[in-house]
């Protein structure tokens, strides 16, 4: 059999990134998924009832407008995308909300006393955004090229990322605003790694929004899956990858699997000192996730949220910080931090004419049994009542269940690895090339590795250009637009 020059194993984001780089690079590139569908954290399923599509995983996309990686491969152009006017809101007990626009002016006139503050906080920032974005998507031991951005970034991280964080404020609504977006790490708060991880999200709402694909995450993969088979790749579905002897021979072996995973894969392949390294790589929180057949639009007590793409539920910023600290030394919150996305208000594809589908997680301790259902629908109703009126079906999944969907989300760790400062540095160990393995061939192009977490594409692109380097002698970038 003719020896392949890259295999790639795992068909989300990632994975799917890398296949496309080393197939516009003109390699021969065969990609192995276990599941009968690609996408990985990028699928779309009916889950409740006929007609009713649902995002299993990832459903608001602020980095697929941002991420180098998706802005060379020119994303807008192959998948339609519905980006709210309001980015996202955060409704408090009595019935008003804080409302995040894509208009960074319009925002700051909402806020009031505290307007001026925001501004200062975000005007900088959006207005480098692109800047901001290759900043917080390569390995953070590389020198910033944009040293101002950088110095703007950590100013406003050492402010909102320790207990001074109240500081300046006068009112509870943009604290509260701010803690919605921060607690997305799944860390406790505040802390600067998840005031990191807020920043750059809220930067993006104002920036260029935050988008929700038609039809669903599932476009994305379908995007990035076409443009592969165009450039003659191969995708082969229902492959569990055990172990290198289930693999065709090949160059390289891009790994789109946890640190764990990798290690346990490659196995002797691997240095005994690295390999430990992989296994000790920590993992962090879950999630327990609720999806939802409506019979009407959500009824918030504030109207304006309807308009929003994504919800933050869980009130004053110091309930939303409980929350959060509760889960990180393991335990449920009773009224628990709750992140929604409400598609069908934008495209009504999604559900028969008149209907609707929500989407919604809680964070819960790692491997949690829980079933969050009945949290997630008292939150939902706190904030808008008469909500279980108009439930038609639900799904729901334990935080076990996440990971038996997914071996990569470790007890339900969506994030493919703890988020915490220390580990974005060591992600999976120190170095300017973490993506390349020590033995030859090898490279780790998943969420475990550098950046992190999110639907960017940006660790499989970056193991992807590695791989070019070190295995195939090829230092040119490969041009990725339509």
């Amino acid at each position: 059999m003719t020896q392949l020059d890259a295999v790639v194993v795992g068909s989300g984001p990632n994975g799917l990134a890398a296949a496309v780089t080393l197939a516009r690079a003109g390699l021969s590139v065969e990609l192995f998924e276990r599941n009968a569908t690609i996408g990985g954290g990028m699928r779309t399923s009916e889950l409740t009832l006929p007609g009713f599509h649902h995002d299993v995983c990832s459903a608001v996309h602020p980095l697929a407008l941002t991420s180098p990686f998706f802005r060379r491969f020119q994303l807008e152009r192959r998948v339609r995308f519905h980006v709210p006017e309001l980015s996202y809101a955060h409704p408090l007990d009595g019935g008003r909300a804080g409302l995040a626009f894509r208009d960074l002016d319009r925002t700051v006139d909402l806020l009031g006393v505290d307007g001026g503050r925001w501004r200062s906080l975000f005007a900088p920032l959006v207005e480098e955004v692109d800047a901001l974005a290759r900043i917080s998507g390569s390995s953070p031991l590389r020198m910033p090229r944009h040293p101002v951005t950088a110095f703007r970034l950590a100013e406003r991280l050492l402010w909102q990322g320790g207990p001074a964080w109240n500081a300046g404020f006068r009112d509870e609504m943009a604290p509260a605003m701010l803690t919605g977006v921060f607690a997305h790490s799944t860390l406790s708060l505040p802390r600067l790694a998840a005031a990191a991880t807020g920043l750059v999200l809220a930067t993006d709402a104002h920036a260029r929004g935050w988008p929700i694909p038609a039809g669903g995450s599932q476009a994305i993969a379908d995007a990035l899956a076409a443009d592969f088979e165009a450039n003659g790749g191969r995708i082969v579905l229902g492959a569990e990858i055990r172990s290198l002897g289930d693999l065709p021979s090949a160059r390289a072996y891009m790994f789109d699997v946890s640190a764990r995973g990798l290690a346990r894969i490659a196995g002797d392949a691997l240095p005994g000192r690295y390999r430990a390294r992989l296994e000790r790589f920590r993992h962090g929180n879950g999630i327990a996730k609720v999806d939802f057949a409506l019979s009407d639009p959500v009824p918030w007590a504030d109207p304006e949220v309807r308009r929003a793409g994504t919800v933050h539920l869980g009130g004053r910023r110091s309930a939303v910080a409980r929350s959060e600290n509760a889960v990180a030394r393991g335990r449920l919150d009773d009224r628990p931090y709750v992140l929604v996305s409400q598609p069908s208000a934008f495209d009504p594809s999604r559900a028969p004419a008149g209907r609707h589908v929500l989407w919604a997680y809680t964070h819960v301790p790692a491997r949690s049994p829980a079933d969050r259902t009945e949290a997630v629908v008292a939150q939902i109703e706190r904030f808008a009542p008469g909500f279980k009126d108009t439930i038609l079906a639900t799904a729901s999944r334990t935080a076990d269940d996440i990971e038996r969907y997914n071996p990569n989300y470790v007890g339900g760790d969506i994030a493919t690895g703890k988020a915490g400062l220390l580990q974005l540095v060591r992600r999976p160990v120190v170095s300017l090339d973490p993506w390349r393995t020590p033995s030859a061939g090898i490279y780790l192009c998943s969420a475990s590795a550098s950046p992190g977490p999110g639907v960017h594409g940006l660790g499989g692109w970056h193991a992807a250009l590695s791989a070019l380097r070190h295995t195939f002698g090829i230092t040119s970038t490969p041009s990725l637009a339509p």
